[in-house]
């Protein structure tokens, strides 16, 4: 089988035709080679030229010109792959691409797998395996709180947390298998109270790095808010609003919404995935009412449930509306928004009863609750709410500079981690056997070690699992 880690591979490293330039870039032993096939420099070669440096040259077919073009050389190790490699710069013609990435092919390059630059960069030293990752998350990161998080990740501040944990986990392991060398002379090597304050500060530690996982997901995927309520109330139309375009079909027929639709909208800074949820109501229609229920599914499931309620209701319609969402709302954990729509329709006074209204509801919450009166269909109110979710989680752009965990694979090793830390120390002051609290420490340390890529007990697997989302020329 061919060695996909020896071989040089080509791929543009841009979109071609979305900008004036695009980049072609080849890795590998022999990409300076492979590069002079193919790009006749002004004088002398890619292969003679000094690293960091930038060459003019001409690509042509059959004698006829190609494009002009810029070379620019690095050499191994000091490249972002750790290999040779040469960064080709043309217009940025879907056609001048294509036909560079197949003449670098006819001259010995092989195209690159989906994210393979940056697997060469991890087995080349070059990266650990959360740096790796990190890469995919700052080209799609699409907020500043987002772009914050994935930099950290990328310049290392995450994994030298991981690194001190990890060597922690090494110092008490290596303790605990030095006592097992020597167990017939009954020596104990690691005092066992340092050892439950080390266990005990570590344990704090990945557990502080698993709890980031609620905002850092929230960072990276958008902080869920669900609009609920009852049928025509507004739903559709308010994430139209929200969206800045015709996302949700809007009718005035209820029961339009069955099942829930989704759209990611960036307000300050923050990205909020929006969910417009099926029409709570009596319903003997089935694929409706399994529409409903996941409605309360979604809502149970939000950082922030907008209750939007239609305001040309009558009271008691409007009061059991109301009842009907905050019996699903868990107060203690998700924040509650009460939208008024339909403001458009009623007078000034209509407006102020209903708000008289609902405030006498919400006042037995301890104001917990935030009312704002608004029209969906003109977008009065569309400002002041979108202000109040921003300060909702503005927290999440204070602290962005700090360490996220915002991957799933990570969130499970650091819980796998901690479950097995929690194990240990039971076991120590239950005194087991060295042997059995050293297994336990074991497996600590490789929920660690797979986050960062070390000691990986099937890398194959899971490097191409991991990888195989990144771009083709990353």
């Amino acid at each position: 089988m061919q060695n996909l880690y020896q071989d040089t591979i080509v791929a543009p490293a841009t979109t071609p035709g979305t900008g004036a330039i695009s980049i072609v870039r080849v890795s590998g032993s022999n990409a300076l080679s492979i590069a002079d096939a193919v790009v006749q420099l002004k004088s002398g070669s890619i292969s003679d030229s000094k690293p960091y440096t930038v060459h003019f040259g001409e690509v042509s077919i059959g004698g006829k010109l190609l494009d002009q073009v810029l070379a620019t050389v690095f050499r191994a190790p000091h490249s972002y792959t750790g290999e040779d490699m040469v960064e080709i710069s043309t217009h940025a013609s879907s056609y001048i691409v294509s036909e560079l990435v197949r003449l670098l092919i006819e001259a010995g390059a092989r195209f690159a797998e989906p994210g393979e630059f940056t697997r060469r960069a991890f087995l080349n030293g070059k990266m650990d395996l959360a740096q790796a990752e990190a890469v995919a998350d700052v080209i799609s990161s699409t907020t500043s709180a987002a772009h914050r998080v994935a930099m950290n990740q990328l310049k290392g501040g995450y994994s030298s947390q991981l690194d001190s944990l990890r060597t922690q986990l090494l110092e008490m392991a290596s303790l605990l298998e030095l006592e097992l060398d020597f167990s017939e002379e009954d020596v104990e090597f690691a005092d066992r109270g340092k050892l439950l304050a080390l266990l005990d500060d570590t344990i704090g530690h990945v557990d502080k790095l698993a709890a980031s996982f609620h905002q850092g997901n929230m960072i990276k995927n958008g902080v869920p808010v669900a609009i609920v309520g009852a049928a025509n109330a507004g739903k559709s139309t308010l994430l139209n609003a929200l969206a800045g375009e015709e996302r949700a079909i809007v009718t005035d027929i209820p029961g339009t919404t069955r099942d829930t639709v989704e759209e990611l909208v960036n307000i300050g800074g923050i990205l909020f995935r929006f969910i417009d949820t099926a029409g709570i109501r009596e319903s003997s229609d089935t694929v409706e009412k399994l529409g409903i229920e996941r409605t309360f599914r979604k809502l149970s499931e939000a950082e922030i449930v907008l209750a939007l309620l239609d305001s040309t209701l009558p009271e008691n319609d409007l009061l059991n509306n109301l009842d009907i969402i905050l019996d699903k709302v868990d107060l203690d954990t998700q924040k509650l928004l009460v939208l008024l729509n339909k403001t458009d329709v009623l007078g000034e006074y209509g407006v102020n009863k209903n708000v008289t209204i609902i405030n006498k509801k919400v006042l037995l919450l301890d104001n917990k609750v935030n009312i704002i009166n608004l029209s969906a269909k003109t977008g009065n109110g569309i400002e002041e709410l979108k202000e109040l979710l921003t300060q909702e989680e503005k927290v999440l752009i204070a602290n962005a500079d700090s360490t996220f965990v915002t991957n799933i694979r990570h969130f499970e090793a650091l819980s796998q981690a901690s479950a097995a830390l929690k194990k240990c120390r039971t076991s120590l002051s239950l005194s087991i056997p060295s042997d059995l609290v050293a297994e336990d420490l074991r497996q600590a340390l490789s929920g660690i070690n797979n986050i960062l890529g070390k000691d990986l007990l099937d890398p194959e697997e899971i490097l191409h699992n991991i990888f195989k989302n990144h771009c083709i020329g990353k």
